[in-house]
């Protein structure tokens, strides 16, 4: 690459980093990237990838690439503890604000190793949605209605720097930038979408269209009519309910779809993304398949 290739690259990067919602990347320094929630709680349109191999270098290719966020994928993703804790430094280190996808049970440990959201599938009421809020935040006396709950506190981990960065400012500053997000993927779930995206605490919604198409009964067929209904409804209770809705976007037509029903929180899948690439480089023609 020549030096005029090279400078065409970084302007192309600086263009990204401006133009992102998330705004600059942090600079060195504290572990736990602040910027997710409060770009979830904004206007603007944020795009990531969901990544559910271990792999810290896609993480980083995702990153510059100009994805706002990845999603490491720990529900359908092979990844264990320390393979993604590797991924959150990866995350770090090249500016990509990083949720992690997993389970209830998973989530104390997700956090402390530096999550800067957790992202839970199949919530299917407000009861649900309230509980995963409170094990997303630190007990803080006087704390605002969602700000406070009943994790447990211990600042010898990474998200806290080992104890550099623990004490009362990183409980602060824990409980006001890490971000919440609610998976709605049945019937019964959309049936209460904009109840679920008001719980104090909930910064976003994210409707997953394969689960939901299966439970509906129209299998991996969420394109068709009825379930596509069901996440414009969701969507739009969703936004009523002023709270981020979310959804997989696999194309700019479905993206644009789904925008228009006021969803701006859109997800593609890495493995999906590689796959085309690798059919049309064997000479096959190919879409994008989830």
């Amino acid at each position: 690459m020549n030096a005029e290739s090279n400078q065409t690259s970084n302007k192309s990067a600086s263009a990204q980093t401006q133009n992102s919602p998330l705004g600059a990347p942090l600079p060195p320094g504290l572990p736990l990237d602040t910027r997710l929630r409060t770009a979830l709680q904004g206007k603007q349109t944020l795009h990531g990838i969901f990544c559910g191999l271990p792999v810290p270098a896609l993480i980083e290719m995702a990153a510059f690439a100009g994805f706002d966020f990845v999603v490491i994928d720990n529900e359908h993703g092979m990844a264990g503890f320390e393979s993604t804790e590797h991924m959150l430094r990866a995350a770090r280190a090249s500016g990509i604000a990083p949720i992690v996808r997993c389970f209830e049970a998973d989530i104390p440990r997700n956090l402390d190793a530096g999550a800067s959201g957790i992202q839970v599938p199949m919530v299917q009421s407000p009861e649900q949605a309230a509980r995963l809020v409170q094990s997303l935040r630190y007990p803080q006396p006087g704390a605002a209605s969602g700000l406070s709950g009943m994790r447990g506190s211990a600042f010898s981990t990474r998200a806290a720097g080992y104890g550099a960065f623990g004490g009362p400012a990183h409980t602060a500053r824990s409980n006001a930038s890490i971000a919440c997000i609610a998976m709605i993927e049945t019937p019964q779930a959309v049936e209460c979408a904009g109840e679920i995206a008001a719980v104090p605490g909930i910064d976003a919604v994210f409707i997953g269209p394969n689960d939901l198409a299966h439970t509906m009964g129209h299998e991996n067929r969420w394109h068709e009519a009825p379930v596509q209904k069901a996440i414009e409804r969701a969507v739009r209770a969703i936004s009523d309910a002023g709270k981020c809705p979310g959804v997989l976007a696999l194309d700019a037509t479905q993206q644009a779809r789904y925008a228009s029903w006021g969803a701006r929180y859109f997800a593609t899948v890495a493995s999906s993304v590689i796959f085309k690439a690798l059919q049309e480089a064997a000479g096959q023609r190919a879409d994008i398949q989830y």
